[in-house]
């Protein structure tokens, strides 16, 4: 076992041992991804709460922003069948995707050219496109199939009437759209860091579980609530005895990517004088309120598989490999070469706008935040990807549960498991009231941590390049 050998202190990161450094300790090699850091100058300037209430700023995203973005609009096992459906909304737009006979899929504009109403209000099985409100109909791959009373419309004779289309790919079992047909492919508009997620195949998972609920705050507010780690001191204290939130590395990529690696299985540097024991314990604990369908396995305390008692991170060793050996046994896969971070660490990546694909071997949890009805709203949607066994297809997903108006995430905890649901439900105890306090604003300024809070401050930084016309870089 390597010593471990902390980076001498410095005044921007918080004291004592590094994620950095622990990679250089676990188990297994650590791929280069993990071990290499990507910092960016962003400076200390706050920002303006209007960004989150301005009904004029969020018309600047819906002009600017939002048709000249990859979206992730659904999942492959939302719609793995030729005919089934799936209606993608975002504000006043609305997207109908439909799986095609050979196996691709296609995304229309749901909107009727008769009359403009809706085509569908919900995906499922379609045998062609119909119109609920004249008949207009169209086949599945767009092209126009029938107008009722046609003699009334023979002007239409030499026109063009297939649905309008959106580009469309695919991505790790992601169904990605966009409504600019110039944008470069979704893997060269993200840029670096898109590569990692190519040993994890999330293409070999899929929706095990599916929530959603609405949140009375801006998409953004909710959003950066994900983005750092240290508001768990406060917030989030039942997490602190196995989760090291101030040694969360933060790294920026481009202008599309950013991730924030938690380390789990040891204590957060704000809690002193615990044995590596109590770090074991206290996670079975938080473990039999169920997490997340099992995104850890609880370690006996009494097999330490084999490390020494006495090392000073025996605990995240013991939790690695019971996870190895626990999703072995569930999948058939062999995650005997996976490093501890891929096997137990919140490798918490965010791709702009309004995503969150988890990193990492164990399941995978999604988030996604949809504006909702006007700036003061949105739609959090939480899933956790389940990886199939071994030499068998994903499963079709469960469609998406929405938590009644005025429910918790304990809601759903049936779902997701009650420890994370909780979870969930602390960050809903702070978010309604930032958004009114932005609203209460004296000096309308946000001040953000340096490091802590970079991820946001990147997020704001690319949210005005398209704002101001820098961005988007086109094919």
């Amino acid at each position: 076992m390597a010593d471990i050998d902390p980076q001498i202190d410095r005044s921007d990161r918080c004291p004592g041992i590094t994620y950095t450094d622990m990679l250089a300790v676990d188990t297994r090699p650590a791929p280069d991804y993990l071990v290499m850091e990507s910092t960016q100058e962003l400076g200390d300037e706050p920002l303006d709460p209007d960004r989150y209430t301005s009904p004029a700023f969020k018309a600047l995203e819906d002009e600017k922003m939002w048709p000249n973005v990859w979206q992730f609009a659904a999942r492959e096992e939302d719609m793995p069948d030729p005919g089934d459906t799936v209606v993608y909304e975002l504000g006043d737009k609305s997207f109908l995707l439909v799986r095609q006979q050979d196996g691709s899929v296609r995304a229309f504009y749901n909107v009727c050219l008769h009359r403009g109403r809706k085509l569908r209000l919900e995906g499922g099985r379609a045998i062609n496109l119909r119109c609920p409100f004249h008949g207009f109909t169209w086949n599945n791959d767009g092209s126009l199939k029938e107008i009722p009373c046609s003699w009334d419309f023979k002007h239409l004779e030499d026109k063009d009437l297939s649905l309008p289309e959106l580009k469309v790919e695919s991505w790790q079992g992601f169904i990605l759209i966009t409504e600019n047909h110039d944008l470069p492919s979704f893997r060269e508009w993200i840029g670096p860091g898109v590569e990692h997620y190519d040993n994890w195949r999330l293409d070999e998972c899929s929706t095990g579980a599916w929530v959603a609920k609405v949140v009375p705050a801006n998409w953004k507010a909710v959003s950066e609530a994900f983005m750092e780690a240290w508001h768990s001191i406060v917030t989030h204290p039942q997490i602190l005895p196995f989760t090291a939130d101030a040694n969360t590395r933060y790294d920026l990529y481009g202008d599309h990517m950013n991730r924030a690696i938690t380390p789990n299985g040891t204590l957060s540097p704000h809690l002193k004088g615990k044995d590596q024991m109590y770090v074991i314990n206290k996670l079975a604990e938080f473990l039999g309120a169920g997490d997340g369908r099992g995104r850890r396995n609880a370690a006996e305390p009494t097999d330490l598989k084999g490390f020494d008692p006495e090392d000073p991170l025996l605990a995240r060793k013991v939790l690695a490999q019971a996870n190895r050996e626990g999703f072995a046994a569930m999948n058939g896969h062999d995650y005997s070469q996976a490093s501890d971070s891929e096997m137990l660490d919140n490798l918490t990546y965010n791709i702009f706008p309004n995503w969150s694909p988890w990193g990492g071997f164990v399941p995978n949890i999604v988030y996604r935040w949809r504006p909702w009805k006007d700036a003061d709203h949105c739609l959090m949607e939480v899933r956790i990807l389940m990886r199939a066994q071994k030499g068998e297809k994903p499963a079709r997903g469960p469609e998406m549960f929405m938590i009644p108006d005025g429910e918790p995430f304990a809601y759903a905890g049936h779902l997701i498991g009650a420890a994370l649901a909780g979870v969930f439900d602390q960050d809903m105890e702070n978010l309604p009231h930032v958004q009114a306090g932005m609203k209460a604003s004296k000096n309308k300024r946000l001040e953000l941590g340096h490091y802590q809070e970079t991820r946001i401050r990147q997020f704001h930084r690319t949210m005005d390049k398209y704002i101001s016309g820098e961005l988007p870089k086109t094919a």
